[in-house]
């Protein structure tokens, strides 16, 4: 497994409060306990506490995307590095049950947590992965989605980091938005335009009276 496959415990979080549009999913135990996705030993140990604590760390991470997104680059790898140091990780070698043909196991590397709690853990892999993701694709592959209000957190791995829009339905929806601002700007040229080849006309007629 990539370290940088970690980066998406950041972008769930993220994503767990949209700002613009007041909603915020992030208001149970049962919702912390979803962010975790398939690591469900380490959502276990989610209590009440750390809805309060995970929002805390999701302003943060969110901080590190608003700023990366402006094009401060150092100000993103500094808020970074507060997480990384508050909430350290080890690096360690895993096989888990996987097996290739020879019955060995398939190795690769893990994050492996030492929490106090729930969100210690999760913020600890959250960071790691983005900045993995980070230092790998650089600063400017994280962004916030342009298609407002949305403003969801993405990380760009397209080949030409041409990537604006959180999802493929925002990108619709801001080119379907894009396209009728263009056509009533064409309607608002063309009556412009229209009235002021009457008033030409009406002039013209006075004119020759």
């Amino acid at each position: 497994m990539e370290l940088a496959y970690y980066s998406d415990y950041a972008v769930r979080l993220v994503n767990s409060e949209e700002p613009a549009r007041g909603k915020d999913t992030l208001t149970s135990v049962a919702a912390v306990r979803d962010l975790f996705g398939g690591n469900q030993s380490a959502a276990r140990r989610a209590t009440d506490a750390d809805v309060t604590r995970f929002r805390s760390v999701r302003a943060r991470l969110r901080a590190v995307f608003e700023a990366a997104d402006s094009g401060d680059e150092t100000l993103a790898v500094d808020l970074l590095n507060s997480l990384l140091l508050e909430f350290p990780v080890s690096p360690q070698i895993s096989g888990h049950d996987f097996r290739d043909d020879d019955g060995r196991p398939l190795w690769h590397m893990h994050l492996a947590d030492h929490p106090s709690n729930a969100t210690a853990g999760y913020a600890a892999i959250a960071a790691m992965g983005l900045a993995f993701h980070l230092t790998e694709y650089g600063v400017d592959r994280l962004g916030l989605c342009e298609a407002a209000p949305c403003r969801n957190a993405y990380l760009d791995t397209s080949t030409n980091r041409s990537r604006r829009y959180c999802s493929d339905r925002c990108a619709t929806r801001a080119n379907v938005a894009a396209y009728r601002a263009r056509k009533r700007l064409e309607a608002d040229r063309s009556a412009s335009t229209g009235l002021a080849a009457d008033s030409a006309q009406r002039s013209t007629a006075s004119g020759e009276r």
